[in-house]
């Protein structure tokens, strides 16, 4: 018996070590994404599906996704970055401002009026994680940071034109520095996820909200809402959100080294360029749908921006102080951002603006 036991023990032994036989577990791997997005959205279609299918190709096969789109692996938006941590499911894409303060040297790209474009705040967001935040995210493998294009103002009954008008208004925020932002301006700040919103126009819970046009189709704003008040490029961003897409460690140490390598092609700088650029390229496709309905669109002027500014500036001058007290540099944080996204639009981060219907 003894004897029979060695033999069995090194006969798995000799199995384990056996380059060809090692190699068939890694034949296949089948990895579950998960998300709050739509299963419609244009940021599923364009961004999500296509970022599978390049990883499905470039792995010939050998990589391959089960997508579940709209938390259909349950929970909610909030526990989705946890879900990768803990090995619920293997990647995700979320927001980390759905935690708030849990992430807060990345909030600096959430700032009022800091963002220039999609594509160069985004590979701006990888790198200044990768040098002045590394250990920001250091529960999972983070595959892609990125923004979305401008966010701005849709309401039900009334016209945003100036911040005034927003006084008195309760409008949905995503993160706590925009809604502290809205508070600055005059409006009654209400803090939710991205899929809560068609319900929260509907009964009245809110007046209106802050997103970007390229979500507008997918959580029927155009529908729920009227007016429509975008800024002129000229006059800088109102604000956008950090987007995170991020794996489970052990199930990315799990991996072959020739299955991570296709996993680190396609993440990281280029990755999350191409990420905001897309995101940001679907912004006439949501502009569209509002001037399909006739709804009303006003630009606000950059020099009508500028009152919306002085207002948002005290958003900034909290940050700063809020990371000075952190134990950080918060100057110095506000600083590298803004130049890592002058220095990734001047390499060709070019802004894409929404096109006019």
């Amino acid at each position: 018996m003894i004897q029979r036991r060695t033999l069995l023990k090194s006969g798995a032994a000799v199995a384990l070590g056996a380059p060809g036989l090692s190699g068939l577990a890694q034949q296949a791997v089948t990895l579950k994404f998960h998300t709050f997005m739509a299963p419609q959205s244009n940021v599923w279609l364009t961004m999500h599906k296509a970022w599978m299918e390049k990883v499905e190709k470039d792995s010939g096969g050998k990589i391959k996704f089960e997508g579940y789109p709209a938390m259909q692996l349950g929970g909610t938006p909030v526990q989705l970055y946890d879900q990768a941590k803990d090995g619920v499911v293997d990647i995700v894409w979320t927001l980390p401002g759905n935690t708030a303060g849990r992430f807060p040297r990345i909030e600096v790209f959430e700032l009022p009026f800091v963002m220039n474009n999609a594509e160069a705040t985004s590979r701006a967001y990888w790198e200044y994680v990768q040098t002045m935040a590394p250990d920001e995210f250091k529960d999972t493998q983070v595959l892609a940071l990125h923004v979305h294009g401008p966010g701005m103002f849709h309401t039900k009954e009334k016209l945003i034109k100036s911040a005034d008008d927003l006084r008195g208004l309760k409008v949905r925020g995503p993160t706590r520095q925009i809604t502290k932002m809205l508070g600055y301006l005059g409006a009654t700040p209400v803090g939710m996820p991205l899929p809560q919103i068609p319900d929260a126009l509907s009964k009245g819970t809110i007046d209106g909200c802050v997103i970007p046009w390229e979500v507008v189709p997918s959580v029927k704003v155009h529908e729920l809402t009227k007016f429509h008040s975008e800024f002129e490029p000229a006059g800088g961003a109102l604000y956008t959100t950090t987007f995170v897409m991020a794996m489970n460690k052990a199930k990315y140490n799990s991996l072959s080294p020739e299955l991570k390598k296709v996993i680190d092609a396609n993440s990281g700088l280029a990755t999350s360029g191409w990420l905001g650029k897309t995101q940001q390229g679907n912004d006439g496709i949501g502009r569209k749908s509002a001037v399909d309905r006739k709804n009303t669109i006003h630009t606000i002027s950059a020099a009508d921006a500028q009152e919306f500014k002085r207002k948002a500036r005290l958003v900034e001058v909290e940050w700063i102080e809020d990371m000075n007290k952190r134990g950080f540099d918060g100057k110095k944080l506000m600083d590298t951002a803004r130049a890592l996204i002058d220095k990734h639009g001047k390499a060709g981060g070019a802004p894409a603006p929404a096109k006019k219907a």
